[in-house]
């Protein structure tokens, strides 16, 4: 039987190592390669218009490689679960593939979906390929706990053995027996969108640093994958946040939206590691993918993972709710340059280096602002260019010291860590040039400086930019004690729960709290 085949793609926005893609065109006649522009993200997450117009481009790079293969990309407004019966009936549909995602509204959005097709008598093809391996067998191989440690996955994912090999990208021949009906009128219905369609601003986008697309994307794996020597010696914690140009790869926008597939990328570190001395994980580049992988993996078993309430590994914090400090932290005015400037990068070029991240979630959570990851969260998702709902989530947790990371006593400094890769300040001076002109002894302490050197320097504090909102010094102490009150508290709930707390012996008891910080850190999952 030769099948008119959907294709439905959502994050992998590539030809290469597309499985279900692959899967739509065998024995098929008809091919409808479709993106489905869905109401509910815009209306449930925020997105800046510099992520809406990364995918904009992205979209546009993937219809044209659709091109060269004689198909087109049928991008289609509306709500999946009203869209598809049309389509079904209209294009006489008898297969679907489509990418599984491991999200909840994707997993809720993606069953109903599969319903209507079954209702339509229509095949359904789902793949992994958004991960280096099916979180739910991870997750599985762990009777059915989701690994809370990265050695934990580490061992797991070597009980199953090396990721599955990239799928080539299709070519000529593959739909050398199937066409893409496309009408005179395509791109007026079915024609990607503009910024504008989208409600966007184009002049409100920042600089143009990170072109989207998968043509794109492969042409900068290409070029780190020929900087062997960087590849092989490559250490995350050596990498500097704060330096004039990313002294990472910035592939995580291109792995964000699909563009690049994530076995693909670790296939290739395989080939130059092959032979060579190199680094390892955790802090190699597989190691990232890694840790990658360990919030997808996270983010899929744990409920509630996006939140902090009902999240059962989450440390329960009474945070405090200061929506001018919110406000301050996320536009870039704590008075803290380092803070601010790593803000206005994140702002107007939609990326910061990963210990930039680190620096910025300490300072509004436990570190300074004792305001809650969630609301940080939010401003991330916003804002980067890479916003992953798995990894946002998961690394806000770390930061905070809710989750997976418990030294909530090892606190990032706002003015010493800035220090340590960059004493001049350059970066400072390149994302608040109005600072420029303050000696390298002031620039992370402008307040500090006399007030000729301020005028000198024209800025003057108080005036020209703000004093800091809070006395580091002082708060990050008072902090910690309130995140030992925080865990001790987690402590007696889960002990009271676990002996009883005077409900009926043998019952079944809900435990909010979690498991204990012990059993967090010390007990092995059984295999």
């Amino acid at each position: 039987m030769k099948h008119i085949s959907i294709h439905w793609f959502r994050k992998g926005l590539r030809l290469h190592d597309n499985p279900a893609l692959l899967a739509a065109m065998t024995d098929c006649h008809t091919l409808y390669p479709i993106f489905i522009l869905d109401p509910w993200f815009p209306k449930n997450m925020r997105v800046s218009v510099n992520r809406w117009r990364f995918l904009v481009e992205s979209l546009a790079d993937l219809d044209e490689s659709l091109q060269k293969l004689n198909s087109r990309l049928f991008v289609v407004r509306g709500r999946p679960t009203e869209v598809f019966p049309v389509l079904f009936k209209e294009w006489k549909v008898t297969r679907l593939t489509f990418e599984i995602d491991t999200e909840p509204y994707s997993r809720q959005r993606d069953s109903e979906v599969v319903r209507l097709a079954a209702e339509h008598g229509i095949q359904v093809i789902q793949k992994v390929s958004n991960t280096l391996y099916d979180t739910d067998r991870v997750i599985a191989e762990n009777n059915g706990k989701v690994p809370l440690t990265y050695v934990r996955l580490q061992t797991l994912l070597a009980a199953l053995g090396p990721p599955k090999r990239p799928m080539p990208a299709p070519a000529l021949e593959n739909l050398k027996d199937c066409r893409t009906p496309c009408k005179d009128n395509h791109n007026a219905e079915y024609g990607i969108p503009t910024l504008e369609e989208l409600g966007q601003d184009p002049e409100q986008a920042g600089p143009r640093l990170y072109p989207g697309g998968e043509s794109e994307a492969l042409c900068r794996l290409d070029l780190h994958m020929n900087r062997t020597a960087w590849v092989c010696n490559f250490q995350k914690p050596q990498t500097e946040p704060n330096s004039l140009n990313p002294s990472t790869t910035v592939l995580s926008p291109y792995i964000k939206f699909g563009c690049l597939s994530v076995r693909t990328f670790w296939w290739r570190l395989a080939e130059i590691y092959q032979g060579r001395k190199h680094s390892n994980p955790p802090v190699s580049l597989h190691g990232q993918l890694l840790w990658r992988e360990f919030f997808y993996t996270a983010g899929a078993g744990i409920p509630n993972f996006s939140k902090m309430e009902g999240n059962p590994v989450c440390v329960q914090v009474d945070w405090d709710n200061n929506p001018e400090h919110l406000r301050a932290w996320s536009e870039g005015r704590t008075g803290y340059p380092f803070i601010d400037a790593i803000m206005t990068q994140l702002r107007t070029e939609g990326w910061i280096h990963h210990l930039a991240r680190h620096a910025v979630a300490c300072f509004l959570t436990r570190g300074d602002l004792w305001i809650s990851w969630e609301q940080g969260q939010k401003v991330f998702e916003e804002l980067l260019l890479d916003a992953d709902w798995s990894l946002n989530a998961g690394n806000w947790q770390w930061l905070s010291a809710s989750a997976f990371f418990h030294q909530f006593f090892r606190i990032y400094s706002p003015i010493a860590f800035g220090k340590k890769t960059d004493k001049g300040g350059e970066y400072i001076k390149k994302y608040l040039p109005f600072l420029r002109k303050f000696p390298a002894a002031y620039i992370y302490e402008p307040w500090k400086a006399p007030r000729s050197v301020q005028e000198q320097a024209g800025c003057v504090i108080g005036r020209d930019y703000p004093k800091p909102i809070v006395a580091h010094e002082v708060v990050s102490k008072r902090n910690v004690e309130r995140m030992k009150a925080a865990y001790a508290q987690r402590s007696a709930s889960t002990t009271a729960q676990l002996e009883g707390g005077g409900g009926k012996k043998g019952a079944k008891r809900k435990t909010h709290a979690g498991p204990s910080m012990a059993e967090l850190l010390t007990k092995k999952p059984k295999t």
